[in-house]
């Protein structure tokens, strides 16, 4: 049995193709990925980075397939297991991963503060989520983005589609941010991998969508 992770809409349709968990799905014609076929990654921050996730899927993948970095393709893929991913999911993704890396962006700033007060401003909305704290918030992540600019440091695409999936969150632009940064000022810097790695095991064992269905 292979496994895989697929980020959904809430409505369970991808590209007019209405999904239904435990009921195998088969691809007709030939494979090309992006254009025919079933789609999937191994992390899930890569599957969140292609579509935005309002449902985690955990699917089991067989036949043939193709094999991207970021991105497989395959010929069956079943729905196994389901969790709804809601705001507050993904405001304490945004802080876990932004306090990941925002030691390397203080060593190479360490009189910028504005990352850091983004963080403790999503901390803040996931405590209470109210209108003032969210409005805090987003200012607060408004400074942080430009601490990204300042810093000189260009997002790589495939960073800037993991920040957008978590951009309605009140800590996605501290988190992009301290992603840009980097330790050596580059969203490809050499902690890239370990980052995503990280990000993919705090996912799991919030949902825990590996072990037992608790939503959906």
């Amino acid at each position: 049995m292979t496994y895989r992770y697929k980020s959904l809409p809430k409505n369970l349709t991808s590209h007019g193709h209405k999904w239904v968990k435990n009921k195998w799905c088969k691809v007709k014609g030939d494979l090309e990925i992006c254009e025919n076929g079933f789609h999937c990654s191994r992390n899930i921050i890569d599957a969140m980075g292609f579509v935005v996730m309002e449902v985690l899927a955990r699917v089991e993948v067989r036949g043939k397939s193709i094999i991207k970095d970021d991105k497989e393709c395959w010929e069956e893929m079943r729905l196994v297991k389901l969790y709804k991913w809601t705001k507050k999911d993904s405001v304490s993704l945004a802080i876990f991963a932004a306090e990941l890396v925002l030691p390397n962006f203080e060593k190479k700033y360490p009189d910028d503060k504005r990352p850091r007060e983004a963080i403790e401003a999503a901390k803040r909305v996931l405590k209470s989520d109210t209108a003032n704290n969210r409005s805090a918030a987003m200012s607060a992540a408004r400074s942080a983005g430009l601490a990204m600019s300042a810093a000189g440091s260009a997002m790589s695409a495939r960073s800037a589609r993991s920040a957008r999936s978590a951009a309605w969150s009140a800590g996605a632009a501290a988190w992009s941010a301290a992603m840009s940064a980097g330790s050596a000022g580059s969203a490809e810097s050499a902690n890239y991998k370990e980052i995503m790695d990280k990000c993919h095991s705090f996912i799991l064992q919030r949902t825990k969508i590996n072990y037992d269905l608790k939503k959906h």
